[in-house]
């Protein structure tokens, strides 16, 4: 029988080997020609193209993923970030000039995008394909070498994307490595360039913790318990629709979902019953009931079903309602959309991210109570207001904070390839997507050039008597 201890540290110079190997094709990917960086983008769009049914099948496999749904929502998000990125990688890149204030005169200055090096890439469970190629198609397009880590949850996708990566990448320039919770502590332990993390804000502090080691920068996705505001001026149809939609498609395994509705009781009673009938529409529309629907997916594994199933129950002993849903089926990891009302305050499904099709509606009395209950909360990813009333608006833009903003939509932002995503304090840090993933995985370098013999400074050298004393303080008094 082989040494486990064995195997470990074998596993660990496998690591380290990988990683040389990518430093050091990392410093001849710095003086690469742009075009090298567009033949990789379009080697990997090609393969996607070519294999959309692969990854179909094997999203399904994980948790029964919707075929459309994993076309909509794993597959066009990545296309699009490889279609936007060889569309704009020429101005990314391209220097930018500077202005020179007065005090700089003489000189002239732009920014270059230099790769940061060697980058990890640690990918969650919920949206496996979508979540792990989406930042390579960054990383790759600022001219980067990654090893990859997908999920250990999601094992088809996981092993897809390492077969995939195999077929267009050689090891130097990109490496998946599959496993589980050790080998993402073993990685973390190299000096990586840059890491990019997404998942929950527990995980995301010791991933901080582990960058801190080696210096090393992070861009964080995290979670976080995103509000729907509905305001007695919504339009209750359309919003119900949207709301339903986003928060239950995937089953509720979306960092962006929102995750409890605050809502006005004038148009409390018609939300919901607007919201029966679009969840009936979108995701049971045959009438076969929510778990013959091919349209609906599945809880991704026994804990999270457990762990949903223990927020229920511990929201209805404390007084909550079901007004909808709650048949759950536990052989199947299945639960149908399920509305909560009623809901206690001290109900833990108000503390912690439920991640799952369990929605939450609370009343508030005014948006003042509205603003207080969002800021008693840790930042959240996202924030979803839907009414019409720019009173209200401007008021929840202007006194909460938050990674994003939709006005009467949710979820959308996300695939906006020319808006910053990403979250703030604990749903986050740094952006993604688009211009924001190329500067993600950029170091943006100053150079300032000046001409021989000249410099402004040179007014101000040494020794410091009064006619130094003059320019100093006309300089700070007008530049």
């Amino acid at each position: 029988m082989s040494d486990p201890n064995h195997q470990k540290e074998a596993s660990i110079d496998t690591y380290s080997e990988v990683f040389r190997k990518q430093r050091a094709k990392a410093l001849t990917l710095r003086t690469e020609r742009l075009n090298e960086r567009t033949k990789r983008l379009k080697k990997l769009q090609l393969w996607i193209e070519k294999n959309q049914k692969a990854i179909q099948d094997a999203v399904y496999r994980d948790f029964k993923k919707p075929a459309l749904e994993v076309n909509i929502t794993e597959i066009y998000p990545v296309l699009t970030e490889i279609k936007h990125a060889l569309l704009h990688l020429k101005n990314w890149a391209k220097p930018k000039k500077v202005d020179a204030p007065v005090s700089m005169l003489g000189t002239t200055s732009f920014i270059r995008y230099e790769p940061k090096g060697v980058c990890l890439i640690i990918a969650p469970w919920n949206f496996p394909f979508n979540l792990a190629v989406g930042p390579l198609v960054s990383a790759l397009a600022a001219g980067n070498t990654v090893i990859l880590k997908p999920s250990e949850m999601t094992r088809y996708t996981s092993e897809l994307i390492d077969s995939m990566i195999g077929d267009i990448f050689t090891e130097d320039e990109v490496r998946v490595f599959n496993g589980g919770v050790d080998v993402s502590q073993a990685l973390l332990q190299l000096p990586f360039d840059h890491i990019f993390f997404t998942g929950s804000p527990a995980v995301g502090k010791h991933v901080m913790r582990a960058a801190a080691e080696n210096l090393t920068s992070v861009t964080l996705e995290l979670g976080g318990k995103s509000p729907a505001i509905v305001d007695e001026t919504a339009n209750i149809k359309d919003t119900a629709e949207k709301i339903a939609w986003g928060k239950f498609i995937n089953n509720g395994q979306t960092c962006v979902a929102p995750d409890y509705v605050l809502i006005h009781p004038l148009v409390k009673g018609a939300f919901i019953d607007q919201l029966k009938l679009a969840s009936q529409r979108l995701f049971n529309h045959d009438g076969q009931g929510f778990q013959q629907s091919k349209d609906y997916a599945r809880i991704i594994n026994n804990n999270h079903f457990n762990r949903l199933d223990g927020l229920i129950k511990d929201a209805v002993e404390k007084g909550a309602n079901i007004v909808m849903g709650g048949n759950l089926v536990s052989e199947d990891r299945f639960i149908p959309p399920t509305v909560l009302t009623d809901v206690a305050e001290d109900a833990r499904i108000l503390e912690e991210e439920i991640f799952g099709p369990v929605l939450p509606v609370v009343e508030y009395s005014s948006i003042e109570d509205v603003i207080q209950t969002v800021n008693n909360k840790p930042k959240p990813l996202a924030l979803y207001y839907f009414g019409q009333s720019n009173k209200n608006k401007r008021a929840i833009l202007n006194a909460t904070s938050s990674g994003a903003v939709c006005i009467n939509e949710c979820v959308l932002h996300f695939n906006h390839p020319n808006l910053p995503f990403g979250g703030v304090n604990n749903s986050g840090m740094g952006k993604s997507h688009g211009w924001y993933g190329f500067l993600a995985f950029s170091n943006e370098k100053p150079v300032l050039r000046q001409r021989i013999g000249f410099t402004t400074t040179k007014t101000v050298y040494p020794p410091y008597n009064n006619r130094v004393k003059s320019i100093v303080k006309l300089l700070t008094k007008y530049f």
